[in-house]
């Protein structure tokens, strides 16, 4: 199933931003038998797209908030069993939650979400693993700031025409490692951005072993200024984001970046992107060049992408945060 020929969201409205998205099996001989991620987009009139057995799937939701939005990427975890289902479960249970205008109260639905789902799955995969699913999603007030939640190995990206910048944390055992000092910025960010390492320490419905690394944990852990080293304390899980004008957003599964050469294919998004002047194009253009790469160059893996651009004039000014 091949869903990146259009964008998925070209029949969606999200006020100021323009949005496009597209989910596919990934790229090259070497493909995945199905696509086990997953998105959802709500828009500002409550139309709702998403995937249900690898098909878009639409819907008009009642009593939606007029000009909220919703968008989130997810991965399933297709080595534990179930990985497809996760992922649909999950942005199911993204559709029943009401707008939400704090970061707590998105906390909130999303924690009683991940328990009911635990223990949906238990039923299901009996003495075997419990499957689990990346969340990274954008919860777009209509009169508030972004708010930001982040579970697993999806990232968001702030592209702008001179850099990227990772504005999310991998749950990966390196970043477990780092915050027990175990490894240096300089040693995590090629750990974590300049290799190739399928692993992750926290998923939705599976759990987590960064509180206790022996063992997997019920809870989510919650990766705070408290708990992260220095320099990522600035990218917490969940928070408000500010968009910078002009400035171009993605939010990705890792099928994106899974390749020989994180650093420098993620480098070259700048200026495949620049140039182009509405979110659809520069989607296309990114995928185009993701499968113009030889095929042993990219891992198999499904690849899932939510490319948002916020409105206005693209300022030239850095932020502190670190860019590739």
């Amino acid at each position: 199933m091949q869903t990146s020929e259009g964008s998925l969201a070209s029949s969606l409205r999200f006020g100021a931003l323009d949005v496009a998205a597209a989910s596919r099996l990934g790229a090259g001989p070497r493909l995945r038998e199905e696509n086990q991620d997953n998105l959802l987009l709500i828009d500002a009139a409550g139309q709702a797209v998403w995937l249900q057995d690898q098909q878009p799937q639409r819907r008009q939701l009642a009593r939606w908030r007029q000009g909220h939005a919703r968008l989130a990427v997810l991965d399933g975890m297709g080595g534990h069993g179930h990985g497809r289902e996760a992922a649909e479960a999950v942005a199911g249970g993204l559709l029943a939650i009401p707008p939400c205008d704090t970061a707590a109260e998105l906390t909130r639905h999303l924690d009683q979400l991940h328990a009911d789902l635990q223990r949906h799955f238990a039923q299901l995969a009996g003495t075997g693993p419990r499957p689990g699913t990346t969340l990274t999603m954008l919860e777009l007030p209509a009169n508030g700031e972004p708010l930001l939640y982040h579970v697993g190995d999806s990232r968001l990206y702030e592209i702008t025409r001179e850099r990227v910048a990772p504005l999310t944390v991998d749950h990966v055992p390196a970043t477990a490692f780092a915050m027990a000092g175990m490894l240096d910025e300089q040693e995590w960010w090629q750990q974590v951005h300049g290799e190739h390492r399928p692993q992750v320490s926290q998923a939705f419905i599976l759990g987590n072993a960064f509180a206790n690394p022996a063992q997997l944990n019920d809870p989510l852990f919650e990766l705070t200024p408290l708990n992260l080293p220095p320099w990522l304390c600035a990218l917490p899980d969940r928070r408000t984001l500010q968009l910078r004008p002009g400035a171009t957003y993605l939010l990705a599964t890792d099928g994106l970046w899974s390749c020989s050469d994180p650093y420098g294919w993620v480098s070259q998004w700048p200026q495949l992107l620049g140039g182009r002047l509405d979110a659809a194009g520069m989607l296309a253009a990114l995928l185009r060049a993701y499968a113009a790469h030889p095929p042993a160059f990219f891992y198999p893996d499904n690849v899932t992408a939510i490319l948002l651009r916020a409105p206005g004039t693209a300022a030239r000014e850095e932020t502190a945060l670190p860019g590739i």
